[in-house]
């Protein structure tokens, strides 16, 4: 499952806020939560969790 944040792109698979296939019945992979994210109850520290991996980059 990948999702992105600003033009970056993570892998999400293993985490277990995702394992059902959506996050807190909000988001869903494949978005780009860029917009999403200053309403978020965490801040970037969330892409620092072993099980998020960065991928790449969305290409414009």
């Amino acid at each position: 499952m990948y999702i992105a944040r600003q033009g970056i792109v993570y892998e999400v698979t293993d985490c277990g806020k995702w394992h059902t296939g959506i996050h807190e019945s909000l988001h869903f992979p494949g978005q780009d939560l860029t917009s999403e994210f200053p309403d978020a109850p965490h801040g970037m520290e969330v892409f620092a969790h072993p099980c998020v991996k960065r991928v790449g980059r969305l290409k414009e």
